[in-house]
């Protein structure tokens, strides 16, 4: 992602960030949440644990929402900030975290949209909070950009090993 700065975890944002994730879970009634990088990193996750591939996961979900922004800018919007996706058992809620980052809500039946929807806007601002923090502590003391294209390096060819043979 162009112009985008380093950032990194210390302990104390990786437990509020979990404490927050497992509040949303238990009131929300959503099966699994995934922090995603807007690079296709996955961050953490939290819940069930998914029976999927999630680094393969987080790359295609980052993909997702990159080419939905794309779409968002032909129809004249500037971005979407969620998306959803249906199914007949499970579906996804997608939404954008302080621009940088995607928290992917996983649930079945147990729970609605509508539920979804309601509870993902606070967990968003409060996440959203806690990656402002952490990018203003690191533009103050910067890393090598080197670590963050390693990981689009990775994402790439975790795309290209899935999709290789098509």
């Amino acid at each position: 992602m162009a112009g985008a700065s380093s950032w990194s975890f210390e302990e104390s944002d990786f437990n509020r960030i979990d404490k927050l994730l497992q509040a949303f879970l238990f009131d929300s009634s959503a099966r699994c949440t995934l922090l995603v990088d807007r690079t296709g990193q996955l961050v953490t996750t939290a819940g069930e644990k998914p029976v999927f591939d999630s680094t393969a996961f987080a790359s295609l979900a980052a993909a997702d929402f990159s080419a939905n922004d794309q779409l968002a800018s032909m129809i004249g919007e500037n971005e979407f900030s969620s998306l959803f996706h249906q199914g007949e058992k499970e579906s996804m809620y997608l939404a954008d975290v302080a621009k940088r980052v995607i928290l992917v809500v996983l649930f079945d039946n147990r729970t609605t949209l509508g539920m979804i929807r309601i509870k993902v806007k606070g967990v968003v601002r409060e996440l959203s909070e806690i990656f402002r923090e952490m990018f203003e502590r690191s533009a103050a003391s910067p890393a090598s950009s080197r670590v963050e294209s390693a990981f689009v390096d990775e994402a790439e060819d975790e795309i290209d090993r899935l999709f290789g043979d098509l």
